[in-house]
C-alpha cells in the first residue's frame, strides 16, 4: 500500500523514522502541519516523482522544500537561502551527504 505520493508504506514508516529533522537546515518536527516552521513535508532530494528510494525521498521542512523547489540540490546549496541559514555539505542529513558524494 502506498500514500499518496505513491511512498510504500514500509518505505514512508522508514523514512519518518529516519527524518526526525529537516535533511537540510536540521529544525525539529513538531508535526507535520501543525506549525509551518516545524512542519515535516516529502522531499525528492533527486527531483524526479519517479525515483522511489529510501535514498531519494526524505523529510525537510516546508521552507527548505519550498526554497529548493525545482532547482537540484548542488544548484540550491548555493543560493542565498542556504548561505544565509548555513546549510551546507557540512551541516545537512547524511542522506543528502551521501547523494552528494554520489555525483
Amino acid at each position: 500500500m502506498s500514500n499518496r505520493w505513491n511512498i510504500p508504506s514500509e518505505m514512508e514508516n522508514f523514512v519518518r523514522e529516519r527524518d526526525k529533522s529537516c535533511i537540510y537546515c536540521g529544525v525539529v518536527f513538531t508535526a507535520f502541519r501543525d506549525c509551518r516552521k516545524t512542519a515535516a513535508s516529502w522531499e525528492h532530494i533527486i527531483n524526479d516523482a519517479t525515483l522511489i528510494s529510501e535514498e531519494n525521498i526524505a523529510l525537510c521542512c516546508l521552507g527548505c522544500n519550498a526554497s529548493k523547489g525545482q532547482k537540484t540540490l548542488s544548484a540550491w546549496l548555493e543560493t542565498d537561502y542556504c548561505i544565509n541559514k548555513n546549510i551546507n555539505r557540512s551541516t545537512v542529513a547524511p542522506v543528502v551527504v551521501n547523494y552528494l558524494d554520489s555525483i
